[in-house]
């Protein structure tokens, strides 16, 4: 007897086999991280103005906890720069114990916010934002850590440290200089080596490579101080005496800013890879068990650090077992090799840290926001977090992002230009009570008695700006002129003169775009000047609409076929007016080489005909088409003559119609053809056997024969249910039209 336990094995093999492949590349992937992390570590922690030891405590903690309950599996989290100005300003105020309670409380908070499952409405925040606030956070950096390299001591805020840096730099001190320039040289050179040589890390290289150089030539600089026990742990967060607002202030502060940056960074981190997706309310949860454990502990707050994760993914990491690998590896180097840490010159670290802040002004994401029109934000909130604070810069980078967004909202583009011997005012966006200025001033402009075109292309328009609209119109039609009101899309105005509310937006019904609806459908709606009402053509009016709206839409595209006719397929069809090629088949311009005529017949290639003929030998040897297309209609006005009979004085007509005779007596021999299952009778039964005519005719043209036998045509045979909108393409299996997505999918 077979019992569950012999069936249950199985799984967890495949599972302890996958996670063996994974260390395989997890265990090198961390080393990596780790070497990556450690001076990172010790250079945040300075200039956080914070102890030594709590930079590795927070890449341990962050390694480790976050490691294993976040919810980005190869994210990599510990002390990041983008907390070190509100970390400095904390410990300045509160000191480092009250600071180290803060973080406690801010890794409760955090969890709160990811079990109430908010993680995703941090991602509603501008990214002009966070990368200004990143970038004002570098350029602190920068301009606190030069002052190390030149041997000075930094000020307590940005704009202090910029003051007084001309002053620093005529006092250099001549060893940190050097030792502090060297750092970043290094840097600088080793993202530019071959890539087999970039596997080491360059923050590596270059504190390692500068300490050797200190201490083999003795020189006499400032050095990291490290307790001679750093696992000896005996710190408990002190709460303040007092001032608890600005307590809660910063507890908030910590934890909001912590979130967004490591929940953006697990966005990041998720676009450079295929794996598993971030949980990014459980990642809100793991970051927030970091903080709680590296407060508690006197370390650093922890995030999600973009460096690391990008460095964790790029070794070839697979699961989450890097990140607590790396965490390890970090807890194995200071219970053993912590002495080594004395020996790191702090003008190296400050060189690295330098790097980093430079690094956070990244020139890709100026461009970025600039192409979307976002740079007024990006440098408001960049210089207020420099010469504020950084809660004071988002904040204001948050109200000039939601200013912006406001007006984006509510734009309007508004401009009148001379139409032959009138006027054409323009109107474009949502027109609300924010336009009325502009508008008023552009409508005082039109001079008294002329003919007005108030063309509307307008999503939304508010009860004032009707109002103001409407009282325009009468007042200018009053004084003797004209106005033709043209509304494109929904008619906003056309409901507020006929005494209907101009609702919201998302209420008003879909209006199909003009180059879509039949000319009979939005040409009826478009006003004209009363003298020319009736004698000009549907088709000029759609020549001026294409010219107008359409042209600039399609002139790329077809600036870049106007050398170029590289058709895939020819498609033979009726010349019936409700059928159109390019909407049935989702194509554009340079897609089909289109036949039309009565019926979609192929005369015998014998025949006196020879413009089919013609164009079928153009369409396969020269243009080398792929597949040919017979798309015959449902209520076919042709075939419904050849079955009924033409008028008596249609004798061209009636000689065309001799060439689907054929198909007649097909029709007439044959079992009945079904459409999607239903079999139809008459006119649209002699269609669907006429489109299977045409096909069998098209094999005896020799040309189409030969590319056929070269498989380098196709033949298709198509109806289409105008009423149902609804296209279908013939099945030779089933010996039935059925749906497109069935026909592809066994031509596949």
């Amino acid at each position: 007897m077979i019992t569950a336990r012999e069936h249950a094995p199985p799984r967890p093999k495949g599972r302890r086999h996958k996670a063996f492949q994974n260390l395989r590349h997890d265990i090198p992937a961390s080393l990596v991280v780790f070497l990556v992390a450690i001076p990172l570590s010790l250079g945040i922690a300075l200039a956080s103005g914070a102890p030594v030891v709590a930079g590795l405590v927070a890449a341990i903690v962050g390694g480790i906890v976050a490691g294993l309950l976040g919810g980005s599996p190869l994210q990599v989290s510990g002390p990041a720069a983008g907390l070190t100005v509100i970390i400095a300003e904390t410990i300045t105020e509160f000191g480092w114990a009250v600071t180290c309670a803060i973080t406690v409380l801010a890794g409760a908070l955090q969890i709160l916010l990811g079990l109430s499952r908010i993680a995703r409405a941090a991602l509603a925040i501008s990214p002009a934002i966070v990368h200004g606030m990143l970038a004002g956070i570098g350029v602190t950096i920068v301009l606190a850590q030069l002052h190390v390299i030149l041997g000075g001591t930094a000020q307590s805020s940005p704009v202090g440290n910029l003051l007084q840096l001309p002053r620093q730099l005529l006092n250099p001190h001549g060893l940190a200089t050097l030792l502090g320039v060297l750092t970043i040289a290094i840097l600088l050179v080793w993202g530019r080596l071959p890539a087999a040589v970039r596997k080491v890390p360059g923050p590596l290289v270059a504190i390692v490579a500068v300490t050797v150089l200190s201490v083999a030539a003795g020189m006499s600089v400032p050095r990291v101080d490290v307790p001679a026990n750093v696992l000896d742990i005996r710190f408990v967060p002190e709460f303040p005496s007092g001032g608890w607002y600005d307590f809660g202030l910063a507890v908030v502060t910590v934890a909001l800013v912590a979130s967004v940056e490591s929940l953006l960074s697990a966005v990041a981190t998720d676009k450079m890879h295929t794996g598993p997706r971030a949980n990014l309310n459980r990642e809100l949860i793991g970051q927030g068990a970091a903080n709680m454990a590296s407060g508690s502990l006197g370390g650093l707050p922890v995030t999600g650090v973009i460096v690391r994760s990008s460095t964790n993914v790029r070794s070839g990491a697979r699961s989450r077992a890097a990140a607590v690998l790396h965490g390890l590896w970090i807890l194995l180097f200071v219970a053993v090799l912590a002495g080594l840490l004395r020996n790191i010159p702090l003008a190296a670290l400050a060189g690295l840290l330098v790097y980093v802040g430079a690094n956070l002004v990244d020139i890709g994401h100026i461009k970025d926001v600039l192409r979307h029109g976002d740079l007024p934000v990006y440098l408001v909130t960049l210089v207020g977090v420099v010469a504020v604070d950084l809660l004071t810069g988002v904040l204001i980078g948050i109200g000039l992002a939601a200013l912006v967004m406001l007006r984006r909202l509510l734009w309007s583009g508004i401009h009148a230009e001379q139409d032959g011997d009138g006027w054409r005012v323009v109107v474009e966006g949502a027109l609300s009570s924010l336009s009325i200025p502009r508008l008023s001033t552009v409508l005082s402009g039109i001079p008294q008695g002329s003919r007005v075109t108030l063309e509307l292309v307008v999503d939304y328009l508010d009860h004032a700006a009707f109002e103001l609209l409407s009282a325009w119109q009468h007042s200018h039609e009053q004084a003797g002129g004209t106005v033709l009101v043209d509304e494109i899309g929904h008619p906003w105005f056309q409901r507020g003169k006929a005494g209907e509310p101009t609702v919201h937006k998302a209420q008003a019904p879909p209006v199909l775009p003009r180059w879509f609806a039949p000319w009979s459908d939005w040409q009826e709606a478009v006003p004209q000047v009363p003298e020319q009402r009736g004698r000009e053509s549907s088709m000029r009016r759609g020549m001026v609409e294409f010219d107008r709206r359409t042209s600039r839409l399609v002139r790329p595209i077809l600036s870049r076929l106007a050398n170029v006719h590289e058709p895939q397929t020819l498609f033979i069809t009726c010349g019936d007016a409700r059928i159109v090629p390019n909407l049935i088949t989702s194509s554009g311009p340079g897609d089909l080489f289109t036949i039309r005529n009565i019926g979609n017949l192929v005369p015998d290639h014998a025949s006196a005909d020879s413009s089919i003929g013609a164009s079928l030998e153009f369409a396969v040897d020269v243009l080398r088409v792929r597949e040919i297309v017979v798309c015959g209609h449902s209520s076919c006005g042709a075939m419904n003559a050849r079955l009924h009979g033409a008028p008596e004085d249609a004798t061209a007509l009636r000689s065309w119609l001799r060439y689907a005779e054929p198909s007649l007596e097909r029709a007439r021999t044959r079992p009945p053809i079904a459409v999607a299952g239903e079999v139809p009778a008459g006119v649209d039964q002699l269609a669907l056997h006429n489109v299977l005519e045409q096909v069998d005719r098209l094999r005896q043209y020799p040309t189409i024969a030969r590319a056929e036998a070269r498989g380098d045509v196709e033949l298709w045979g198509m109806y289409f249910d105008v009423g149902g909108a609804r296209v279908h393409l013939y099945d030779p299996e089933t010996g039935s039209f059925g749906p497109v997505r069935r026909a592809v999918t066994m031509g596949n």
